[in-house]
């Protein structure tokens, strides 16, 4: 008797259409960002919302890829590219607001891009999943750019400075596993190619 072979799942699931969604949320996202500017308004409100969306529909589709099987190797390969899209569009607005310096966007960003390009060159000799450190860099840029996209200064009157401070800390945590992780990935990759050859 046979055995059955497990079958691969579709390319056009629901676990890749909310990654193909939250590729979708990024331009409106940066065109509330930029359309509020410094003030911290509406449109700041309205970016925050699509920043939150967005990150939820990241939640969302890997609990579901998981769950129903719906791993392909497209949804390896489009959702960390999703989340560099929002993750690397907030930076740059953030810090060409004044508001984050621009060191930080551009080390998070050299990381970003230089581990993407590095997934598309080792593709040949396989997929690069996302691993857990990947994933805890992930959350903390999350929160450290949810921190500095809140606009809560107006509101918060003697604690701002607090706040600020809070925010800073955790995006330093961010960039220093965001490095770390990064190193990981290069080890990782120099070790699927020297198999894979």
């Amino acid at each position: 008797m046979s055995e059955s072979v497990p079958r691969s799942a579709p390319l056009l699931n629901i676990a890749n259409v909310l990654t193909a969604l939250r590729i979708v949320m990024v331009p409106f996202f940066i065109w509330f960002m930029a359309a509020g500017g410094a003030d911290h308004g509406l449109f700041r409100w309205l970016a925050v919302g699509v920043f939150a969306a967005a990150i939820y529909t990241d939640k969302l589709d890997g609990d579901l890829a998981r769950s129903r099987g719906l791993i392909t190797n497209f949804g390896k390969i489009a959702d960390p590219i999703a989340d560099k899209l929002l993750i690397g569009s907030a930076l740059v607005l953030l810090s060409a607001l004044g508001e984050l310096p621009w060191w930080v966007t551009v080390v998070i960003l050299v990381r970003e891009l230089g581990i993407t390009l590095l997934r598309f060159v080792v593709i040949r000799y396989g997929v690069m999943p996302a691993s857990r450190g990947g994933k805890l860099k992930t959350v903390l840029q999350t929160l450290a750019i949810f921190l500095y996209l809140m606009p809560v200064g107006s509101w918060l009157a003697g604690a701002a400075a607090g706040y600020a401070a809070v925010a800073f800390a955790v995006m330093m945590v961010a960039v220093l596993v965001t490095v770390v992780t990064g190193a990981d990935y290069v080890a990782k990759a120099w070790r699927l190619r020297a198999a894979g050859r």
